[in-house]
């Protein structure tokens, strides 16, 4: 998966038009930086793809990693650890954010124990969810175990939420079964080769007046007259069993053999006669219809079949699980009741088992507009009249509904590539957003010298604009993988899309016409307002693409009450009131092949070269953007009709006091391309001072932004004093170098900028300090982030943004 992630991004980032940056800036080590990064990128991803890049599977898909010293001090951590737990052992955080009773407590404790005295331990613990969003605990598994080095500890850590759950439904299913069979109202009991007894149900227990445990390791002998049938194959017929203190009693028995872990074990199902009963006549038909509550009964789906693979007989579960009447399947194939590139499989499997096999499969039936996914088990059908060796009657299948299963499989499988995306993500953000600041600052400088009359004007905004749409697409990666810090307040949608529509207008062009129809007061929803509105954009952006030769974009509102939980592919809507986004196009529309990759991070369907071609992000943007505000989007589309985009939102009633205000639906919104990122490349015009005659400390590892960082502030009349780590930094100041800010990069070899911080902060406990990083600031929050004159600065930044924020945190 690397070569491809790193394919995509070279790819996507190809599309920016570099080839006279180097004339136009005259920095060239931004540049050079840039083009060694994507190198190493795409050199990281080929070497993941052969499984030779360990260091690099460590920090992308291993997890939190930390190597802590015989000394407590930290050995290695990859960035994950990092992020999550500083440089410190993990066991205080876990302790904080641990969730549960004290089976979790006396699990941290073995944990605890465990690195204490030096042994390998793992254990799953329940976390509080940090962002306060749900009342559910995060499972996360944590290993301790001892490393190379005498003394030291390796941590290691990883989500299994996921897995937990469908873990959980997957144990609820068996024991439902275990209970289901255990008070079946037959007999049923497993016997092994050497004839002793390994399960015995209640029922059958009863009838032979013993108790259910006492049975388990008894020889069937002891319960039966006669030999009991061999274990090495089916049979079936008349037996007679011996309760203890009761007559005899004589009972219909079903045996097949199954094999246990390598033990060949018997099943068999016992259905007690009353006196005198005799055995049934030839044709009467077989034991399981002349028991109906057995049959009927069951909440498995049953059907019988004929030799030519028709419907003789069914129960309800399986009529429910077709949504059919029992005239509507007698006499049916079975196959036909299948999903279209099923009905051929299951065809061949019935005449398999017809022929004296079994088969199973998992296939989906057709139920009205949608498909169920079901595990079908097949066996061959005789009656108990039947002679040994005489051909099977039909075929008996067993379906269990496996669309829960299904779907939550399909769910961790999607969660699983979200969160290695959003991990690349977040590893290679503050690389990028280094590499921009630098190009967008320098951009800035060079604006000052060169006006809109001068010759080198348009290329220099061609890069900052430029620069600026990496930055987007890097906010992207981190939006679509979910880890983009959401701001979420009320929005009128209705007031949201009518502000956003004039800027839609300008991107859908002269030939797209575009329609907004708003039902009856659909109501606010909760959202971060720019990312709502990148949404709509990139799904009006894919829309105008697709109608190439004009057409007609129709967004329409409306409020929908979900009464029952509305299942649509493997996302299930659960019952809520919603506020609903149609977005329809009549463009060329999807082919079916394509319909169920379009949220993939990379695909698109766009060719390279063309007119348009996209980076793939676009659509996986807006599927993490509407995941991550609680909501769920869905896709129909028809090949030369055009597509439909529906996006379910919880609706919320807002306050009375905000209840008629409108939204501003645009507030915070950048849409594609719109180059402002701290300027227009007009000279500056500013509305207030921002010289001043303060010494500042500038702190930063990356040559190129910390060289453009101190000209800009030299050229507002600062005093500029400039160190490359955070030890330098400090043997400035000891040198008695007297400072009025510092300016820190968080992410640095060596002494980070927060250890930097406090250590200068208990000299200078009064010293305004500005934080700057390439990771949101939720990402790096910590301590001396909540401290009282400690603010924080994203990359990438422009020169006036660098000088709107040192002027105002020294003022």
């Amino acid at each position: 998966m690397g070569g491809a992630l790193a394919g995509g991004l070279w790819s996507a980032l190809g599309e920016l038009p570099v080839a006279g940056w180097v004339a136009a800036i005259g920095a060239t080590i931004a540049l050079g930086s840039l083009a060694a990064l994507l190198r190493r990128f795409a050199q990281w991803g080929e070497a993941a793809a052969r499984g030779g890049a360990a260091a690099a599977l460590l920090d992308i898909e291993d997890g939190p990693r930390l190597l802590i010293g015989a000394d407590g001090g930290a050995r290695y951590a990859n960035s994950q650890a990092r992020t999550l737990w500083g440089a410190h052992p993990p066991l205080a955080h876990l302790r904080e954010r641990l969730h549960g009773d004290m089976m979790a407590a006396d699990a941290l404790g073995r944990l605890e124990e465990a690195a204490r005295i030096g042994l390998r331990e793992e254990v799953d613990l329940p976390l509080r969810d940090p962002e306060g969003y749900s009342g559910e605990p995060e499972w996360v598994r944590v290993m301790v175990a001892p490393g190379r080095e005498p003394g030291s500890r390796l941590w290691s850590c990883r989500d299994v939420t996921a897995r937990r759950a469908i873990d959980e439904v997957l144990l609820r299913e068996r024991e439902e079964l275990a209970d289901f069979l255990y008070f079946l109202p037959v007999g049923l009991y497993s016997a092994d080769t050497d004839g002793r007894l390994r399960y015995a149900n209640q029922v059958f227990a009863q009838w032979l007046g013993r108790d259910t445990d006492a049975m388990v390791g008894l020889d069937i002998d002891a319960v039966m007259e006669g030999p009991a049938p061999e274990p090495d194959g089916a049979w079936e017929g008349r037996l007679r069993f011996l309760p203890v203190d009761e007559p005899p009693f004589d009972a219909e028995v079903r045996q097949s053999t199954f094999d246990d872990a390598g033990q060949l074990r018997t099943r068999s199902v016992v259905v007690r006669l009353p006196a005198g009963e005799a055995a049934p006549a030839a044709g009467e038909g077989g034991w399981l219809r002349r028991r109906p509550w057995l049959f009927d009964g069951a909440p498995v789906g049953i059907a019988l079949t004929d030799p030519e693979g028709a419907i003789t007989d069914c129960n309800a579960s399986f009529l429910a699980m077709v949504g059919l009447e029992a005239a509507d399947v007698f006499d049916r194939p079975l196959a036909d009741l299948a999903a279209r590139n099923d009905r051929e499989d299951l065809r061949a499997l019935v005449d398999k088992v017809v022929g004296g096999g079994t088969a199973q499969a998992d296939i989906r039936l057709v139920r009205g507009e949608r498909e169920v996914a079901v595990g079908v088990f097949l066996s061959p059908m005789t009656s108990l009249s039947g002679r040994p060796g005489d051909p099977p009657d039909g075929a008996v299948a067993h379906l269990i509904d496996t669309t829960e299963q299904k779907n939550l499989e399909q769910q961790f499988a999607q969660a699983q590539k979200m969160q290695a995306m959003g991990q690349l993500a977040g590893g290679v953000a503050h690389d990028f957003n280094n590499l921009l600041t630098a190009m967008i600052g320098f951009s800035d400088l060079l604006l000052q010298r060169h006006g809109i009359g001068d010759p080198s004007f348009a290329d220099i905004m061609q890069i900052k604009q430029n620069a600026n749409r990496a930055a987007n697409l890097v906010r992207q990666l981190l939006a679509f993988s979910r880890r983009q810090p959401l701001r979420p307040r009320l929005l009128n949608v209705t007031d949201a899309l009518s502000e956003l529509s004039h800027l839609l207008r300008r991107l859908l062009g002269e030939r797209v016409v575009l329609k907004l129809a708003h039902g009856r007061e659909p109501g606010h929803i909760r959202v971060d307002p720019g990312q709502f509105d990148q949404v709509i954009i990139n799904l009006a952006v894919n829309a105008r693409d697709a109608m190439p030769g004009g057409g007609q974009l129709t967004i329409s509102t409306r409020r929908e009450a979900v009464e029952t939980e509305m299942n649509q592919g493997t996302e299930a809507v659960p019952p809520g009131d919603y506020v609903v986004i149609d977005v329809v196009d009549t463009g060329t529309g999807i082919t079916r092949e394509n319909l169920g990759r379009l949220f993939e991070p990379f695909f698109t369907t766009k060719s390279e070269g063309t007119a348009g071609a996209g980076t793939g992000l676009g659509l996986s943007t807006v599927y993490g953007i509407v995941r991550q505000t609680e909501g769920f989007i869905f896709v129909e589309s028809t090949l030369g009709e055009g597509a439909t985009f529906t996006i379910y939102l919880p609706r919320h009633e807002p306050p009375v006091e905000v209840a008629g205000a409108g939204a501003g639906g645009a507030e915070g919104g950048v849409g594609p391309g719109d180059g402002t990122q701290g300027g227009s490349g007009e000279p500056e015009s500013e509305a207030r001072d921002l010289t001043g005659k303060e010494t500042i400390l500038l702190v930063e590892d990356e040559d190129a932004v910390r060289v453009f960082g101190s000209r800009a502030l030299r050229n507002k009349g600062y005093t500029v004093l400039e160190a490359r780590s955070g030890e330098g930094a400090l043997d400035l100041l000891e040198d008695g170098a007297e400072i009025d800010l510092l300016i820190t990069d968080m992410v640095m070899p060596g002494m980070d900028g927060a250890t930097l911080a406090g250590r200068v902060r208990e000299e200078r406990p009064d010293l305004k300090i500005i934080l700057i990083s390439g990771y949101s600031e939720d990402v790096i929050r910590g301590d001396i982030v909540n401290q009282p004159d400690t603010h924080f600065l994203p990359k990438p930044f422009s020169l006036k943004a660098l000088a709107e924020k040192v002027r105002e945190v020294l003022a």
